[in-house]
């Protein structure tokens, strides 16, 4: 085993010890199809496959959301963690930024970082935010928070503020339009958007499902 497999795998343990018990929709099994599809669009950019496998597995180490909203403890986190392995600074300095800007928080604010890397752990989480396993996520975490399905009274708030977008407490179908389907025209990478083509397609055919049964329309 050569020193990056020994320190993936001393990752992929610390993370699921970390996540052992958190809300299912962003727990081990979410990192692991992040990770999976990660290193399946690196292998069509030119990267750094280490820096790339390593953001994605840490990328929701302490997820904002569960943490009263603080958006830097995740890199820390991340970043003491990587400590006790004694990766090499440069490789440090990469992964953190990406851990810290990978989140879509409402997708209105300016990202002051940026790399192939970032790109290709982004896609993967948004690919895995969309299609059916982002569905099913998506109403996991409005039970979790004792949202309603739906509201018809309630209209989506677009382009909402990264403040906003925290504080929404909103139905869960209004998340379609406040994020889920907006994420195909925000991936990056080539391989990204081949993929997200078949996943967005098919919310669009459940969502025009879900109003026929909404309203009791055979």
């Amino acid at each position: 085993m050569n020193g990056m497999t020994e320190i993936i795998e001393k990752t992929i343990l610390f993370v699921k010890e970390t996540l052992k018990g958190v809300e299912s929709g962003h727990d081990w099994w979410h990192i692991k199809r992040v990770w999976q599809m990660a290193k399946r669009i690196a292998e069509t950019e030119q990267c750094n496959i280490f820096i790339v496998e390593m953001a994605a597995l840490l990328h929701d180490i302490a997820d904002s959301k569960f943490h009263d909203g603080d958006e830097n403890i995740g890199s820390i986190k991340a970043l003491e963690f990587l400590k006790t392995l004694n990766v090499q600074n440069e490789i440090v300095e990469q992964i953190i930024p990406i851990i810290k800007f990978v989140s879509f928080k409402g997708g209105n604010f300016t990202v002051s970082y940026k790399s192939i890397e970032l790109e290709i752990v982004q896609d993967a989480d948004r690919l895995d935010a969309i299609g059916a396993m982002g569905i099913s996520r998506a109403f996991n975490y409005g039970g979790f928070k004792n949202r309603a399905i739906y509201n018809p009274e309630i209209k989506p708030t677009l382009n909402m503020t990264k403040e906003e977008y925290k504080k929404s407490n909103a139905p869960t179908i209004n998340h379609f339009y406040e994020k889920l389907l907006l994420l195909k025209d925000r991936m990056n990478t080539e391989e990204g958007r081949r993929q997200a083509i078949q996943r967005h397609n098919f919310m669009v055919q459940f969502l025009e499902q879900f109003y026929k049964e909404w309203e009791g329309i055979e």
